[in-house]
């Protein structure tokens, strides 16, 4: 791993170091919570709109941290034992030093920037190159501007070849990342709409892109892809190209492409030589990534037999941690992704997380890992001090170094010796991480494991909905505050998994339908300011223990509140007054505003700190002045409670639809709901983030003018071949979705669901499409989408997410 003085550290910063220079620098932590190793840590305070990592120094100290990188005015006089680098912007002097190191590699290093299959493209390149060089590479999808020099300050001396994603979503971060990463060779993978919305054109983004490679010697790109190579020509007329595509004046050509049922079979032609590669994957997306990190491998002298073999069984990317529900109440946490010591602290962190919410001892399967850049000794140890931390109860080893360092106890040869000598009912009761090399295949571990239910699943993309949080932040004027609802098992996908992404994502409020709830959220470690819209009487006591927030929108349930503060001997208790400024459901009516200050000022129980009301029609632009007016009387409400109490409190009235439409009605806080899912009416920048899943049980030959289904419903106009999928309207498939108005999505295919939906699965008419049994179905995503769902049904996609079943298995996704 990179070893860098402290002393050194400040001098290619050019700043001052104050206190302790003697520490060595081995890792670089911006997250004081992912913070699980202490020794030759260097935290960098970074301030940001919604936090402020100064605040965190005094806890990092206590724990062991004695390097910091921090930006002036911070003082650091009683911190005697630690060495501070003082500079005016911490990210930018990171970005200073990692460019120094930068300058002392001896190996090439290849840059890969475009606007989708980075990551994948990073990662089947390393499996080609694998066969042949040690490769340094990206964690995950370190791209960003904190992620691009973590990556690079993370590569081993002993590399032959670095493979560093880059990533931009506004012009001029390019220029940054160029400077870190200065590639010999560079790749670009395509360019399209994904992060458009700060770019004038595809054209101005892809100019921004290629600044990557502007001291590059080789860039490897798509002839076939017109906007691509004509940019290529204009911005980077002196770097010299290798290309792949059907183009004869193609580097790598495609001579002939088939298809089978393992994938793709392609002939292509590289310094005239033909061979044929066999690709396990049949879309074009795959395809190409495929073609260009050949591409490379054959540039770096991979050859043409390795390549081939190395193709032959490459595997879909899983870029996420997937949670899933396990055997014998155990939860299992799949992250098999990559194995090495920094992904392994994130993984730990996450079960130690996961193990304390639930309930369950925690245990980790881990492989060898392979090109620490340390021999076994020391990563074995450090793997000890990180198991001692997070408290691990059970760890299993599997592989021969593990093997032979661990004495044999709990340890294993490979995954099959492992596979054979363990019980199934040895596991109860566990959280499990497994976390291995790909080598070891320990995705046959988590089918060992894993519980077999219901094969109907509702995925959710944790990294989606981040996106979406920070979609709608943007939109925000700075030092605005956000309420992130939860309510309703959050819309059907999980409140503890919700929730705690959110407190990770510093939203201010989470809000929650009803007490028990909050309380649930409260027993899971969440500890965000938790306002709860529908408390009920009798669940007063139980708020005041668990520190929740009432609603207040009646005078009966102010009186009611105020008996059970009194009665508990609290103070100051934090209420939130609902206005009803027209919607004409809960809250205080206008009229009721010098009564409600005259309580309030007669009590010193409760102290007001939101006021809200409810817009009824936001997303709508038929109730635009409507809504205008109801902003209008809440704010003449609002002016008249300030001036009553004497004291300022935050006021929202905006939920998602009004964020969008409506930024002149900001105030101090918005609230977020189904807008962190992908709902929209008109923001294209939204991610899916739930996606029902399941998969075709059966394929039945069904003759002409017979008849699917209860009711017999369904009739075949013609000879039909109908696909049974294990999903009905006790999961939540909507039974008027029967009989055509409805369709699944299979294998990008669009199947209308023929006959009545019965209660446990449903019929789709897949005549004349490509469907084997046991192909994925797609209920609704990123195809199918809910808000078309919800309109076949004349409804909102509200109530489509919040009738899933609880039955359904939630299968969470976390990069």
């Amino acid at each position: 791993m990179a070893q860098i003085t402290l002393q050194q550290f400040a001098k290619y910063a050019e700043a001052e170091l104050h206190g302790n220079s003697e520490a060595t620098i081995e890792r670089i932590v911006f997250d004081s919570r992912k913070l699980l190793l202490t020794d030759g840590a260097l935290f960098i305070a970074v301030k940001g709109a919604n936090h402020d990592g100064h605040s965190y120094i005094s806890n990092l100290y206590s724990r062991g941290v004695r390097a910091f990188l921090v930006e002036k005015g911070f003082d650091y006089s009683g911190f005697t034992e630690a060495g501070f680098i003082i500079v005016d912007n911490s990210v930018q002097a990171l970005h200073k030093v990692v460019s120094q190191m930068r300058k002392g590699f001896h190996f090439p290093v290849v840059g890969i920037t475009g606007s989708n299959g980075k990551t994948i493209v990073k990662e089947w390149a390393a499996r080609i190159l694998d066969k042949k060089l040690k490769v340094g590479r990206s964690p995950r999808s370190y791209n960003s501007q904190l992620g691009v020099p973590l990556s690079v300050f993370m590569l081993e001396d002993d590399c032959d070849v670095a493979l560093i994603e880059a990533g931009i979503s506004l012009p001029g971060e390019m220029d940054v990342l160029q400077r870190i990463i200065d590639p010999q060779i560079g790749i670009i993978t395509n360019i399209g709409q994904a992060h458009q919305e700060n770019f004038q054109s595809i054209q101005h983004k892809l100019e921004e892109k290629l600044k990557l490679f502007k001291n590059s010697e080789y860039l490897l790109f798509n002839i076939d892809d017109e906007v691509i190579h004509k940019g290529v020509q204009e911005e980077l007329p002196a770097v010299k190209t290798l290309t792949y595509g059907s183009s004869a004046d193609a580097s790598l050509q495609i001579l002939h492409q088939s298809e089978d049922a393992s994938g793709k079979i392609i002939k292509v032609s590289f310094k005239e030589k033909e061979f044929d590669l066999t690709i396990p994957f049949n879309d074009e997306a795959s395809v190409e990534n495929v073609l260009v990190s050949v591409l490379l491998a054959m540039h770096l002298y991979i050859n043409v037999k390795q390549v081939k073999e190395a193709v032959k069984a490459l595997q879909p990317v899983a870029m996420r941690l997937e949670q899933k529900e396990g055997i014998n109440n155990c939860i299992l946490i799949d992250d098999a992704y990559n194995s090495d010591l920094t992904s392994l602290e994130l993984a730990l962190d996450f079960l130690d997380q996961l193990g304390a919410k639930k309930g369950l001892s925690k245990t980790l399967i881990l492989s060898d890992i392979y090109q620490s850049g340390m021999d076994s000794d020391e990563w074995f140890g450090q793997i000890q001090r990180l198991i001692e931390l997070k408290g691990i109860g059970r760890f299993i080893g599997i592989g021969p170094e593990l093997y032979k360092a661990m004495g044999g106890v709990n340890a294993y040869h490979a995954t099959e010796e492992f596979l054979n000598s363990v019980h199934i009912n040895s596991f109860r009761d566990e959280a499990i991480l497994l976390k291995g090399s790909r080598s070891f295949s320990f995705e046959h571990i988590s089918s060992f494991l894993e519980q077999r239910r219901h094969k109907t699943i509702l995925e959710i993309d944790l990294n989606a909905l981040m996106q979406n949080v920070q979609t709608f932040r943007s939109m925000l004027t700075p030092g605005v505050k956000m309420l992130a609802m939860v309510k309703a098992f959050s819309y059907g996908s999980g409140s503890f998994e919700i929730a705690n992404v959110l407190q990770r994502q510093k939203v201010d409020y989470l809000g929650v339908a009803f007490a028990d709830e909050g309380i649930e959220l409260r027993e899971a470690g969440i500890n965000l300011p938790i306002i709860v819209m529908n408390p009920e009487l009798s669940s007063f006591p139980l708020m005041l223990q668990y520190d929740l927030e009432p609603e207040i929108y009646s005078f009966h349930l102010l009186e009611s509140f105020l008996d059970a503060a009194e009665r508990q001997g609290n103070q100051n208790v934090s209420v939130h007054i609902k206005i009803d400024s027209g919607m004409n459901r809960m809250g205080f009516l206008p009229d009721e505003m010098d009564k409600l200050i005259t309580r309030l000022n007669q009590t010193s129980l409760l102290k007001v700190s939101t006021v809200f009301s409810h817009l009824a029609g936001s997303d709508e632009d038929v109730h635009d002045d409507f809504t205008r007016q109801q902003g209008q009387v809440f704010n003449d409400c609002c002016a008249k409670l300030k001036n009553g109490l004497g004291y300022n409190f935050i006021r929202h009235i905006l939920n998602s639809a009004g964020i969008e439409r409506f930024p002149e009605m900001q105030m101090e806080m918005v609230r977020l709901g189904i807008g962190m899912y992908g709902v929209s009416s008109n923001n294209q920048e939204l991610k899916n983030v739930a996606t029902l899943k399941s998969y075709v049980s059966q394929l039945k030959q069904v003759k002409k003018s017979e008849t699917i289904g209860y009711g017999r419903k369904g009739v075949a106009i013609e000879d039909k071949t109908i696909a049974i999928v294990p999903v009905g309207y006790a999961d939540g498939l909507n039974r008027l979705l029967s009989n055509g108005v409805g369709n699944l999505i299979i294998n990008h295919q669009k199947a209308p669901i023929i006959g009545n939906i019965c209660m446990d699965m449903c019929m789709a008419d897949v005549t004349n499409l490509k469907v084997s049994e046991g192909d994925e179905v797609e209920i609704f995503g990123e195809e199918n989408t809910i808000e078309e769902m919800a309109q076949k049904l004349e409804t909102i996609p509200y109530e489509i997410l919040t009738s899933i079943s609880r039955r359904v298995k939630r299968v969470y996704f976390l990069e």
